[in-house]
């Protein structure tokens, strides 16, 4: 597979250090750290391998990922491994996906407050899932889930939203036998809007009472109670955007569905056009419209600001499981729950499914001109950490 024309990497080669010089003071450590390492990612600055043909001799330099997470060139092979991990955990039920949406005044107070805001919208996204489908109106049943985070629009602007994959059915309270819910619905979506929209604006404000949240620039003044009260007001009238598709056919559509979206980042290389007199085109969906293909064109200062919104604070985790299929107890009730269906563990054929990477991995390419095993021969070294000094060699008393 052949490297792409244009990457994010040449944008920020060319453009990005103007934008540091020009936005200093202003860029959080984690955005210089991800600018920095989009940069060198594949490049001699991190090292690699010189790998032979053990057939026809052809060799080629291979340099090493640098395994950011917001890396277009790094997810691909983080999507198949995560991808294999998860095929065990499947059930020959139907799976519907949902989608929660935050509104645009929250998703500014979001902005300014990433690990506190996208952790409340997980929160009350799976509290409203969970309490729904355990009401023995809609399911009365104790359910699973698999939540990802997105924080991007098709035009790369700040666009927080969970998607949500769910079994079609769940635990009796008792977890004596397995509920199904209605073939080709879960749940009603207005109920689930409306619980979401509570539970959202309860748990935010006890994180402003709790002095969880920072303000600055416009919204400075929502430090303030009473200002802060004020803004989410209007918002508890505001009908909040829930969205639930269409159940998916089967368990493989499952696996290659979550594929694409658990390791994807904001934009991907294949979707870059052009570099041109300092300005970025690339191509976006108009869902409004039908999902057609259009082409936007940004300045390269404005290219590089949006795709910096979307960098997550370390450490935050992007992809959860909750109810049974938490990591504290996923392999004891998916057990439990193929025994009430009398079925076998899934067993998907993995190569069959899998979806071509996004980006090509050279590590694991076949020879280009005879397609037999590339051999490493040689291991390029990448950038050494200085020596650390012991003070008392500088004549300085450490104690």
């Amino acid at each position: 597979m052949s490297r792409p024309v244009l990457e994010v990497a040449d944008i920020l080669g060319r453009h990005g250090g103007a934008y540091r010089a020009d936005n200093a003071g202003h860029l959080s450590r984690g955005q210089l750290k991800v600018m920095g390492a989009v940069r060198a990612c594949r490049t001699a600055a991190l090292g690699g391998h010189v790998e032979c043909c053990g057939d026809c001799g052809h060799s080629r330099i291979a340099y090493n990922s640098c395994g950011n997470r917001h890396c277009p060139k790094c997810q691909a092979g983080a999507a198949r491994d995560w991808l294999q991990a998860r095929q065990a955990d499947l059930l020959p039920v139907e799976y519907f996906h949902v989608v929660f949406t935050l509104p645009a005044p929250i998703a500014a107070i979001g902005y300014q407050n990433k690990a506190v805001v996208y952790a409340i919208l997980f929160e009350a996204a799976a509290e409203t899932l969970r309490t729904i489908g355990a009401d023995k109106k809609h399911l009365g049943a104790r359910i699973g889930i698999t939540m990802v985070l997105h924080s991007w629009g098709q035009t790369l602007t700040h666009h927080p939203h969970v998607h949500c994959i769910v079994p079609g059915g769940g635990l009796s309270p008792d977890g004596a036998r397995w509920i199904w819910c209605r073939r080709g619905f879960f749940l009603p979506v207005r109920v689930l809007s409306r619980l979401f929209r509570r539970l959202f604006l309860t748990k935010l404000l006890r994180a402003h009472q709790a002095g969880k949240l920072r303000f600055w620039g416009d919204l400075a003044g929502l430090a303030e109670a009473g200002t802060f009260i004020a803004r989410l007001a209007p918002l508890r009238r505001l009908e909040w955007v829930v969205y639930a598709k269409r159940p998916f056919a089967g368990p493989e559509q499952v696996l290659a569905y979550l594929s694409h979206y658990t390791h994807r980042i904001a934009i991907s290389n294949r979707r870059l056009v052009a570099l041109e007199h300092g300005r970025v085109t690339f191509t976006w969906r108009d869902y409004a419209h039908g999902a057609a293909q259009k082409r936007m064109t940004l300045d390269a200062a404005e290219f590089t600001r949006r795709f910096l919104l979307h960098v997550l604070p370390d450490g935050f985790q992007r992809i959860r499981h909750y109810g049974f299929l938490a990591n504290s107890q996923r392999r004891a009730k998916l057990a439990l729950i193929r025994r009430l269906l009398d079925a076998a563990p899934a067993a998907i054929d993995g190569a069959a499914e899998e979806p071509a990477p996004s980006e090509p991995d050279p590590f694991k390419a076949p020879c280009p001109c005879c397609g037999g095993l590339m051999v490493i021969v040689e291991i390029l070294p990448g950038p050494r950490r200085r020596p650390f000094i012991r003070p008392a060699r500088l004549g300085i008393d450490s104690s």
